[in-house]
């Protein structure tokens, strides 16, 4: 396993996209919506294959934009984890109030909003 720093899970998180968009660099997308919420989850555009076949939020970072289309900047995948509260994982990336994790036990990664998590020591 990699260096990281170590989080415990403080509050569960469930994913509400089952089948997460998934980009390569290079791609042509249509952006849509800007999020808007509570949560201080800034820079994210909700966006669509040109196939319409995958759709969820891309960071707008990685978007160059083009009127309504955009080119995907680098390889992205909107995977969420679900983890549950005492779960511990290693954070991987910080991105846009979420950060990329891996759990510890099981390896698998994905995203979970960072207010659902505490650093903790080694």
């Amino acid at each position: 396993m990699n260096k990281g720093d170590l989080y415990l899970v403080t509050k569960q998180h469930r994913s509400n996209y089952p089948n997460p968009i998934a980009l390569e660099k290079g791609q042509t997308v249509n952006v849509g919506e800007a999020y808007t919420g509570e949560e201080g989850w800034d820079n994210w555009r909700y966006c669509y294959t040109l196939d319409k076949r995958l759709e969820g939020w891309v960071p707008e970072q990685i978007i160059i934009r083009q009127g309504n289309q955009g080119i995907i900047s680098e390889n992205y995948i909107a995977k969420e984890l679900n983890v549950n509260i005492g779960d511990r994982v290693i954070k991987r990336k910080d991105l846009n109030g979420w950060f990329w994790v891996e759990h510890i036990d099981t390896t698998e990664e994905g995203w979970v909003p960072k207010n659902n998590l505490k650093r903790v020591k080694e």
